[in-house]
């Protein structure tokens, strides 16, 4: 399949579907020391070619807001206790404006499939709404069942920047994948 980045905005956080997990998941925020879990799993999820490419990003990105990322970072455990999945509700100047960002959202391939995604994904903009108005999210068309998921929480596409030119061909793309067109 062909790759093209892609973004999503979600003009506003009101009336976020809820999605209760199964039972025995649980949905937890980041402690100290978490960062080796969230590079786990989003290595596992395809991500980055190995866990210290993981953990060299988050360094870069997320060590300097620890705190932050106490009250924004998103963990999905199994029943056994195993951390699978992630999100962080974090935030970002697109297009000009500051508003929240769903940011790394990812669960090892082997926990796929089962309907984990949409409960982590409606607490990560629970608490978007704390802070922000809006929210948005980047994206590429090899993830478009993700995208699925994101517009039926009413995320909707936009263009990444004024010259993205790319954005009629990704959207057909993931349109047609979805049988939406």
């Amino acid at each position: 399949m062909k790759y093209y980045k892609t973004a999503m905005i979600r003009p506003d956080l009101q009336w976020i579907p809820g999605y209760s997990l199964p039972d025995g998941y649980k949905l937890q925020l980041f402690q100290e020391k978490d960062e080796i879990r969230w590079a786990q799993i989003v290595c596992a999820a395809g991500e980055f070619p190995s866990v210290d490419d993981a953990l060299k990003h988050f360094e870069n990105e997320f060590s300097p807001y620890t705190e932050e990322m106490k009250k924004r970072c998103v963990f999905l455990t199994s029943p056994d206790n195993e951390y699978i999945g992630t999100t962080t509700a974090w935030y970002g100047d697109f297009q000009g404006e500051r508003m929240g960002r769903i940011h790394w959202v990812a669960i090892k391939p082997e926990y796929q499939g089962r309907g984990l995604a949409k409960p982590m994904l409606s607490y990560a903009l629970s608490v978007l709404a704390q802070y922000h108005d809006r929210a948005y999210l980047t994206t590429q068309t090899v993830s478009w069942k993700a995208v699925n998921m994101y517009l039926s929480f009413g995320f909707r596409p936009v263009k990444r920047s004024d010259d993205d030119e790319d954005f009629d061909t990704a959207w057909a793309l993931i349109y047609e994948l979805l049988k939406l067109k």
